[in-house]
């Protein structure tokens, strides 16, 4: 079994992973946990929700109605790593370095610059400095 087939590659934050392969791979997987998380703790931790409750709604900034409940959290820590060696592998796929990733640091705009540039704009063609272009269906290890 290849590193790209198994789960191996979530936990790697080298080499570059083609965006249709980061949308299923990464993001429609950490989509369904976060659901179920949250599922389980509204289920189960009602009091994780009080805006919801209270019928605040969601904000502009922020459109996720509340942190969570203690299953989202753990969900959360556990796919920390994952979800940053995927973002980093897209990043390198699009010869960017994976200080990239501090662009979530700024409250409003930063998320909006990595989805545009992680999850819409394509892959470079080339080899570049993170290596060759993976090839379809898989992720190419670097260096």
């Amino acid at each position: 079994m290849s590193r790209a087939a198994g789960l191996g590659s979530w936990f790697v934050p080298t080499g570059r992973t083609r965006r249709r392969d980061w949308w299923l791979r990464y993001v429609l997987v950490l989509v369904v946990i976060g659901a179920v998380a949250v599922l389980v703790d509204a289920r189960w931790f009602p009091d994780s929700y009080p805006r919801l409750e209270r019928g605040d709604g969601f904000d502009v900034l922020w459109p996720f109605p509340d942190s969570g409940g203690p299953v989202t959290a753990i969900g959360a820590l556990v796919l920390l790593v994952p979800n940053v060696a995927a973002m980093t592998t897209r990043l390198h796929d699009r010869d960017h370095s994976a200080w990239w990733l501090l662009w979530n640091l700024l409250p409003g705009i930063g998320w909006l610059v990595l989805v545009v540039t992680v999850g819409l704009l394509g892959s470079q063609p080339r080899a570049n400095r993170y290596g060759p272009p993976p090839p379809r269906g898989g992720r190419r290890g670097g260096h």
